[in-house]
């Protein structure tokens, strides 16, 4: 092998696993232990043997997302407790794992769905000499997985897979037509999916064992004369034409992937919109044995956008003129809130310093021993980290349509007061809201519409969960992003459970000690589609039982300010207030009250 082809696996096989540390949320992958340990079950879902022209690259990278896709998604305890006690049936149980856990993977981030499916192109693409005939000229498990595809992955299929298909078509139909709602709902829950699919595949016995020896001996078969046909083409090649052969080859593929560029893919260039995707699918996850009478239609259409994708730049700058100039006349009530707000916390901190240091501020007070005694020594002193400056508080606003007008503009107020003064108290702020992406149900009520309306469907709307301004972002940077909350079009329904859920994952995730989560809202959670399908009480239920939780089982602290509304119902910790004005004090004596009690446990 010569030294360019090996650098070129090697930093190739680097990629692959960056990519499957970040998927499978498993970060103790080491290359160095893989190359040592041949026997490491770390990351045994690929293996960099050939790399001679594209189609192998787009391969590794979906053999390595799938792999990484089933560390994160699929659950072995669950996989076997529901394995079909008919042995004959186990390959397809496997498959339709697997398209589960690929089509998740599909939907958390479109590169990896791209991946996976350039893949199965390829490898339906590939095309069979031997004249298809009748049923046993075709392996039920390729079958299957033509179907699998068609049915959960919408790959379409060429001529000749759609004819491979059509052999079993009807008998696949016949069984797992009428579940395919029942499991499309089910994916993300592994259970469900999984033992309804070992009681569909016991029932069709569609593997006799006989089928699996003409597989086994096929397949065999293919691999004698697959090897074969290499052998008979390499001894054609000399030494030295193999050399230049891979030389060029590897020239082409370099021009091709350009590995400095493209090593994570353009779904791994920002690390955030990783996570804020995997969230977008799996954030119902995070709190799942809270409220298990509570479900989700389905998350394929919700959606987590920074706030400046919803508009173009012009039209954000527009809104936060619109917010400025609507804080003209309280310019001087903010100030004092401001440096108000910023003296109480600040006195929360009692400073502390050390001192006789070797370097940092130098020491005033001992400035008299160098006067009295020359060859001393100069004194510095450094202030020491105070658990007070770590602390995150995330902001997370009601977006709803009855929150126009005098509500919504309190709370952009509100984001922007908290967010400028506790930067300069040296407490990061993240600025989140919560709305939905139509009125009436959007795509899922029509998904569920096309379903013929299955009963008790649960949450029937397309989430909005936005973020205008991160943590570690400063208040200067997202100052803009603040203004869009003055848009009405934006402005729709308030599912709150789930926008609660969705921000507690975001702070409990966070480095910093302190996390206090502040709910901004107008009131109970509305969503007409959902409460039109469900009992009346189902969104309410659902947040008392999230906020509940919270508050007595996390160390997240978190408090609710209604606006014009009382919203204690809900919240322990929660407060009223109708206009900007009431805002200051409130703030002062709520956070005041929360840095006072570091201690406090739930």
């Amino acid at each position: 092998m010569s030294n360019k082809e090996s650098d070129l696996k090697e930093q190739f096989k680097r990629a692959l696993i960056s990519t499957a540390k970040v998927i499978s949320e498993d970060y103790k992958i080491d290359i160095k232990k893989i190359d040592k340990d041949s026997n490491s079950k770390k990351i045994d879902f690929f293996e960099v043997t050939n790399l001679s022209n594209r189609e192998d690259f787009i391969r590794l990278r979906a053999e390595a997302d799938s792999g990484a896709l089933k560390k994160k998604f699929s659950n072995e305890e669950i996989f076997n407790k529901n394995l079909p006690k008919n042995s004959s049936c186990r390959s397809l149980y496997n498959i339709a794992e697997k398209i589960r856990y690929e089509v998740l993977g599909g939907k958390m981030l479109k590169g990896i769905g791209k991946n996976l499916s350039e893949n199965y192109k390829q490898k339906i693409n590939v095309t069979h000499k031997n004249q298809l005939k009748n049923k046993e000229d075709v392996p039920v498990t390729k079958a299957f997985e033509l179907y699998m595809l068609n049915k959960f992955f919408n790959l379409k299929l060429n001529a000749e897979s759609s004819k491979i298909l059509s052999f079993w078509e009807k008998d696949f139909d016949a069984s797992i037509e009428k579940h395919i709602n029942f499991l499309t709902k089910n994916m993300e829950n592994q259970n469900n999916y999984s033992s309804k699919f070992s009681k569909i595949l016991e029932s069709m016995d569609v593997l006799s064992s006989n089928n699996e020896k003409n597989e086994e001996e096929n397949n065999q078969k293919n691999d004698e004369k697959d090897n074969k046909s290499e052998n008979n083409n390499d001894d054609k090649l000399d030494g030295q034409e193999k050399e230049n052969k891979q030389d060029d080859t590897l020239s082409s593929l370099d021009s091709g992937f350009d590995l400095n560029d493209q090593q994570m893919d353009e779904q791994f260039e920002d690390s955030d919109a990783l996570k804020e995707s995997t969230e977008n699918v799996l954030q119902k996850k995070i709190l799942d044995n809270v409220d298990q009478n509570y479900n989700i239609y389905t998350t394929e259409f919700d959606e987590i956008a920074k706030a400046e994708t919803l508009e173009d730049i012009k039209e954000i700058q527009k809104l936060r003129k619109n917010l400025d100039q609507q804080l003209v006349g309280f310019q001087d009530l903010i100030t004092k809130l401001a440096n108000k707000l910023q003296r109480q916390l600040l006195a929360k901190q009692n400073r502390a310093w050390e001192f006789d240091l070797e370097e940092g501020l130098l020491d005033s007070s001992k400035l008299t021993r160098i006067i009295m005694d020359p060859y001393n020594s100069l004194s510095f002193m450094k202030e020491k980290d105070l658990d007070f400056k770590d602390t995150i508080v995330t902001l997370l606003i009601d977006n709803s349509g009855s929150m126009r007008g005098r509500p919504i503009t309190i709370a952009a107020l509100c984001a922007d007061i908290l967010s400028r003064t506790l930067e300069r108290c040296a407490v990061k702020v993240e600025v989140l809201g919560f709305t939905t992406k139509n009125w009436k149900g959007g795509k899922s009520r029509e998904a569920w519409t096309k379903r013929d309306k299955p009963k008790s469907p649960g949450r029937l709307n397309d989430l909005r969960h936005i973020i205008y301004k991160g943590a570690d972002v400063q208040w200067r940077q997202a100052k803009n992003n603040i203004g869009l909350m003055l848009k009405e079009g934006l402005l729709k329904e308030n599912i709150d459970g789930e926008a609660i859920s969705w921000a507690f994952n975001r702070i409990k995730k966070r480095k910093e000690e302190r996390k206090i989560l502040m709910v901004i809202s107008d009131g109970a959670p509305v969503d007409d589609s959902t409460l039109s399908v469900n009992s009346g009480d189902f969104l309410e239920k659902h947040l008392k039982k999230i906020v509940k939780f919270i508050e007595t089982k996390s160390n997240v602290e978190i408090l609710a300010i209604g606006i014009g509304h009382d919203v204690s119902r809900y919240y322990d910790k929660a407060i009223k207030i109708t206009d900007v004005h009431e805002l200051g004090d409130v703030m002062i004596s709520q956070l005041s009250g929360l840095f006072e009690d570091k201690n406090k446990l739930h």
